[in-house]
């Protein structure tokens, strides 16, 4: 097996054992052993466990983002169409039936219980991408909001994606089966999560525009 072979099956190994366990009770045989290599390929091929869990939660990132990358938009598209892009890239990214649920789980839980790793995913992904959501924002408000302003709106719009995906199990047991069908589907979620977004947007900044 290659060597690039290899440090892919261990990634995804890893991934899977890191996203059921975490960091601190994964241990590197059972990673070994799910990945099919001796023990000493961790070291080998990432130095130490450390590093490998740094590389599986980018690993998984990336692997998320490739499948699902950001679209290009066009200079025609108004700022309502541009949020709505937006949400659809990112909603599709956390139901995305094509990605392992260990992917997904991996990032929650490092979310969740921040690391290294976290501050990697932040200044690599996630500022990038919110960085476009504050212009689309700031676009859609006429740059009349202040800085802070934009921010906590940009978080309730992520908020709102990444709850439907985090609390998916208490969804389902809120919601019958028969309406999570027809109007909790990804698709149904981004344009549910648009309308609200933009409605809320536009009166949030008409309200402090009087203040």
């Amino acid at each position: 097996m290659s060597t690039e072979a290899t440090t892919s099956q261990i990634l995804e190994a890893a991934g899977e054992v890191f996203a059921e366990k975490g960091f601190k009770d994964a241990t590197a045989r059972e990673i070994c052993k799910r990945a099919h290599v001796n023990l000493a390929a961790i070291n080998y091929h990432f130095g130490d466990k450390e590093r490998l869990y740094l590389e599986s939660v980018k690993n998984a990132r990336q692997l998320i983002e490739a499948d699902v990358p950001l679209p290009e938009l066009s200079d025609a598209s108004t700022p309502t169409e541009k949020l709505e892009s937006f949400i659809y890239t990112l909603v599709r990214r956390l139901f995305n039936p094509r990605s392992p649920a260990w992917q997904h789980r991996l990032i929650l839980r490092e979310i969740m219980e921040p690391s290294k790793a976290c501050e990697e995913m932040v200044q690599e992904s996630f500022s990038p991408f919110m960085e476009r959501l504050k212009q689309i924002i700031a676009e859609m408000t006429g740059d009349a909001l202040p800085r802070h302003a934009v921010q906590q709106l940009c978080f309730s719009v992520i908020g709102q994606c990444v709850y439907y995906r985090a609390h998916e199990r208490v969804v389902e047991m809120m919601v019958s089966a028969t309406d999570r069908k027809k109007h909790y589907r990804p698709d149904a979620l981004a344009a549910h999560i648009t309308q609200f977004s933009a409605a809320a947007i536009q009166a949030y900044a008409s309200i402090t525009e009087k203040s």
